[in-house]
């Protein structure tokens, strides 16, 4: 544990990164900077890229920090920073503490996982003492909550900046799981060189100081918010930031015996003498293949001879005859029409008759088609057409809410009619329900019932990767991090990563000044798979989601958008869909994914209308399981009829006989309790005569479930938008109460 506090930010180890959070409108990270580069005895270096902030050296400590302020109102750089953040320093307004926006940047640093904190005011020297300190004493009162046992550090002089200083290099290091076990790195320099092919796509030569684990130039590397990629070599430049500048780590003693007077630009380093560390190896080399390219021969268990071939091939030939067709007819048109020399002379006057019937057919069929390929080259225009019109935006936009609120309520509803009756449907009229319901079945025991994980499968599960057992190889896998097994780039040295086929628009967005943060993959972790997600709703948000409904997922290192499935967390081998994310329940979300190694945070946006990402749950990684089975249950109830003492007749079920006769073996169930069996249809229009263990009560409702397995769609999408900065309010309050007011 000293060997670990004593390196970071030492000489051996890497610079203690510090992230700089405002947390207020009214509140400037810069000041704060400022001040925190006014140190005596303490080395600035500035320069290091368009992502801002500075570096500090300090020798007479011994110790080294680079300090970044994160951009006010973007929560994925926020985000991303501290994923990989040593301390963040969050700044606070003397007089309320923390806005809307800072509340909703709290919550989601608190879900992804907190790293060491401080808590810095700068302000408030215009106050009179005496309500300096009732204003002190009520901030201390206001973040109690949130940080219980926190201590608040004024910051308006040098020596209140001192003492800041001093408590960030001898904290208490907090320790995040998910990147405790895997090396990573924030870019401190960056360089793009395209490739022969194309301008859009080159190799991206990152520089920057090994974090959490030995970085090894054979496995894969995930780029923050743009996707895994492989590495071909990994370079020592100089140490920029070295205490000692004599000598560079592992580089030979510098000839340059004034560097830390100038300030260095990390492109100048690269371009010094550089030494190849290692390169990859393409044998040993991870692949990026992230799904199975499925055979769809391999389910066949024949195989046609040559005879049968030939076969179906004459028979081909034969069935096939020229026909003269109007221009533009499919060949579902071309096989009605009828040619005139295969009818026979008897059926003469039917056949005119037919004739006249298909060339009428013929002519509305084209005039349709031609109608429609009309209609279908319009719509360009007519968009273009609404799009010029200025005169009704602000009418249409007035609608366009409307319609979101109407739809909202119809969610309300729904919502609703689920909790008070729920997986109860109406059983259709118009199509037989053995038909409707073919997919589903009944279960003497939800509990206990077999029910094979490997029994029709979707196509999509031929795509996937599934572990024969994911937690010894999770354990195999830490054991080997654990011992340091693996060879590389050690923890603190300065490296360049030499990242292959990486499109354009990562530097582009390193130049806008977003944070360019990798992270390495363990063994697996770019494959798709099956991933469960245990969540629990967010209390800030309240509207209802349905199942299904498109998410924006940050998970561990990783952000998509996908479309999950809801299940009941339970100890059984089965477990029943949910139709809602429910507010008071922990509940499964599954997705497909690529894998992760748990444990790993997890949190769940919704985007709004507006660009706007709203957090609606938190939680963590639960496992990677394909054969976790989720099951959608149907509730079709009817009503006693006539009531005798163990019988009943029962209608409003099923409104034929048949369906009774189907579905006459599955078991039956009353809302007060009651169990009983179908003994026969009565009449032709559903009416059932149905025995129970005691009489039924009039005010009983008959209950028939059944059941069908579900499984997600396949709607991963790595690409998230960008979230429209929080709209801020002068209040510490939640932001849902304050958009309420």
């Amino acid at each position: 544990v000293l060997a670990e506090k004593r390196n970071l930010g030492g000489k051996d180890g890497p610079p203690r990164l510090v992230v700089v959070v405002p947390l207020h409108g009214g509140v400037a990270a810069q000041h704060a900077l400022r001040l925190l580069q006014s140190q005596e005895s303490a080395i600035v270096r500035g320069g290091e890229g368009p992502g801002g902030g500075f570096a500090l050296l300090c020798p007479r400590l011994k110790q080294r920090w680079r300090f970044v302020a994160a951009q006010a109102g973007d929560l994925h750089a926020v985000l991303d920073l501290a994923k990989v953040a040593d301390s963040l320093l969050f700044i606070l307004d003397p007089a309320d503490g923390w806005d809307s926006a800072g509340e909703h940047c709290l919550s989601c640093l608190f879900a992804q996982g907190l790293p060491s904190y401080a808590l810095a005011v700068p302000g408030g020297t215009d106050l009179p003492p005496k309500k300096r300190i009732d204003a002190k004493k009520k901030l201390a009162k206001a973040i109690e909550k949130r940080f219980p046992e926190a201590k608040l550090f004024p910051l308006n002089t040098e020596q209140e900046s001192s003492l800041l200083l001093r408590h960030l290099a001898t904290q208490k290091q907090r320790h995040l799981a998910f990147r405790d076990r895997r090396a990573h790195l924030l870019a401190y320099a960056a360089e793009f060189v395209p490739s022969q092919e194309s301008d859009q796509v080159g190799t991206l030569k990152v520089s920057g100081f090994v974090r959490g684990q030995t970085l090894d130039v054979n496995s894969l590397v995930h780029i923050v918010g743009h996707g895994d990629f492989q590495m071909s070599q990994v370079d020592a430049p100089p140490d920029p930031l070295s205490l000692n500048p004599r000598v560079a780590k592992g580089q030979k003693k510098s000839q340059d015996m004034d560097v830390q007077e100038d300030s260095v630009s990390g492109t100048d380093e690269m371009e010094e003498d550089v030494k190849v560390l290692m390169k990859a190896d393409p044998s040993k080399q991870e692949s990026l293949q992230s799904e199975v390219v499925p055979d769809p021969m391999e389910g066949e268990q024949t195989w046609p001879t040559e005879e049968e071939l030939q076969e179906a091939e004459a028979s081909l030939k034969a069935n096939r005859r020229v026909v003269k067709v109007p221009k533009g007819t499919s060949k579902y048109q071309a096989a009605w029409i009828v040619d005139d020399g295969e009818e026979g002379s008897e059926e003469g006057d039917d056949n005119d008759e037919d004739d006249d019937f298909g060339d009428d057919m013929m002519e509305e069929a084209v005039s349709q088609e031609g109608e429609s390929s009309e209609l279908e080259e319009e719509p360009a225009e007519e968009e273009c057409e609404i799009m010029t019109v200025s005169e009704c935006i602000r009418d249409d936009q007035y609608d366009e809410k409307v319609e979101e609120d109407e739809q909202m309520l119809e969610k309300y509803k729904q919502e609703r009619m689920d909790e008070m009756f729920p997986d109860e449907v109406d059983t259709p009229r118009d199509v037989p329900a053995r038909v409707r319901f073919q997919k589903y079945r009944g279960l003497k025991s939800f509990r206990t019932s077999p029910w094979d994980p490997k029994e029709n499968l979707p196509r999509d599960y031929a795509r996937i990767f599934q572990f024969q057992d994911f937690f010894r190889t999770r354990k195999h896998l830490f054991r080997q991090i654990e011992k340091e097994e693996t060879e590389g780039a050690s923890v603190g040295w300065y490296v360049t990563l030499h990242v292959c086929n990486v499109p354009v628009s990562v530097m582009e967005s390193f130049k806008e000044g977003k944070p360019l943060v990798l992270f390495s993959l363990l063994p697996h972790e770019q494959k798709m798979s099956v991933l469960n997600f245990l969540v629990r709703r967010h209390p800030s948000n309240s509207d209802p989601v349905r199942a299904k409904e498109e998410l924006i997922f940050h998970c561990g290192f990783r952000r998509f958008r996908a479309s999950p499935l809801f299940s009941q967390h339970t100890s059984a081998d089965k477990h029943k869909l949910e139709r809602f994310l429910r507010p008071d329940a922990a509940l499964v979300v599954t997705v497909y994914a690529p894998i992760t190694f748990p444990p790993a945070s997890v949190l769940l946006f919704k985007q709004r209308s507006n660009g706007m990402h709203d957090l609606i749950a938190t939680g963590s990684l639960l496992a990677v399981d394909p054969d976790r089975i989720i099951i959608k249950r149907l509730v079709l109830s009817g009503h006693p009829f006539k009531i005798f003492t163990k019988t009943a007749v029962v209608r409003y079920m099923f409104f034929n006989r048949e369906d009774v006769m189907w579905f006459k073996p599955v078991e039956l169930r009353t809302k007060w309790g009651r169990r009983g069996h179908i003994k026969e249809p009565l009449g032709t229009h559903g009416h059932m005569k149905c025995h129970f263990d005691g009489q039924l009560k009039s005010q009983d409702t008959v209950l028939l479930h059944l059941y069908k397995r579900v499984f997600p769609k396949w709607t991963y999408d790595p690409y998230v938008p960008e979230p429209v900065p929080w709209v801020r309010s002068e209040s510490a309050l939640p932001v849902q109460e304050v958009e309420m007011e």
